[in-house]
């Protein structure tokens, strides 16, 4: 609107300027997005990889809590009888 109203070589250039900073800006905004983007899924992502290696957790947790079963003998017993 400078260059309009002022018609002059400085007015012109200051309007470009301004233009191409706007145009960087909105290039800059979009990036920004893809990368807010791939944040987002990359946080996604490792909530549930840290929901998982918890579950994982527990699981060895009640795994650990219960005696070890006792080992049994497979097999036959003779026995010894006196006749």
């Amino acid at each position: 609107m400078l260059a309009s109203v002022l018609n002059s070589e400085l007015a012109i250039k200051a309007s470009l300027y301004v233009v191409r900073a706007f145009v960087r800006l909105r290039a800059l905004l979009g990036t920004h997005r893809e990368l807010d983007k791939k944040l987002a899924e990359l946080e996604r992502r490792v909530e549930s990889h840290d929901t998982h290696i918890q579950l994982l957790f527990e699981a060895i947790r009640r795994l650990m809590a219960h005696d070890p079963p006792k080992p049994r003998r497979i097999g036959f017993r003779a026995s010894l009888r006196s006749s």
